[in-house]
């Protein structure tokens, strides 16, 4: 596994025992909205002996796009949620606010959501929230959704 992440370079996204690269479009040449926006990516996520990797297209950049704007607004109130909910079944994120300022984050995530299913979960703070919020924009920099 160590070799896998060498070989990919720094996450795009880190939070907590979860990592995603972003590689490329899936579809490069497209311009709609729909088509343009999917991007192949690597995720894996891991504690205590599991670990688990997902590769493919599977995240929609208005996805990352929201989960940044539902993670200010989360770390700005302390109140409230903010998701990955990803439209393929392979990923989802949830993080949840909790008193004093923690939050709870549970990742499903599974290489084949019809035989596994694998859940992992983590206990944060809010002071996490400000490199994913970076993390999220800078891959929105890089890839910027087609509209």
């Amino acid at each position: 596994m160590q070799q896998q992440q060498d070989r990919l370079g720094p996450a795009h996204i880190r939070l907590a025992g979860l990592q995603i690269w972003v590689q490329r479009r899936q579809f490069p040449e497209r311009n709609d909205y729909w088509d343009a926006n999917w991007i192949i990516a690597t995720v894996q996520c891991g504690a205590e002996g599991a670990d688990v990797w997902i590769k493919g297209p599977i995240i929609h950049l208005p996805e990352i796009e929201r989960w940044a704007d539902e993670a200010e607004q989360l770390y700005k109130t302390l109140s409230g949620e903010a998701n990955l909910d990803c439209m393929e079944p392979e990923l989802s994120v949830e993080l949840k606010a909790k008193e004093l300022g923690h939050i709870s984050m549970v990742v499903t995530i599974t290489p084949n959501n019809v035989t596994q299913e694998h859940t992992f979960q983590f206990e944060l703070d809010q002071s996490f929230l400000v490199g994913l919020i970076s993390d999220c924009r800078r891959v929105l920099r890089e890839f910027p959704i087609k509209r």
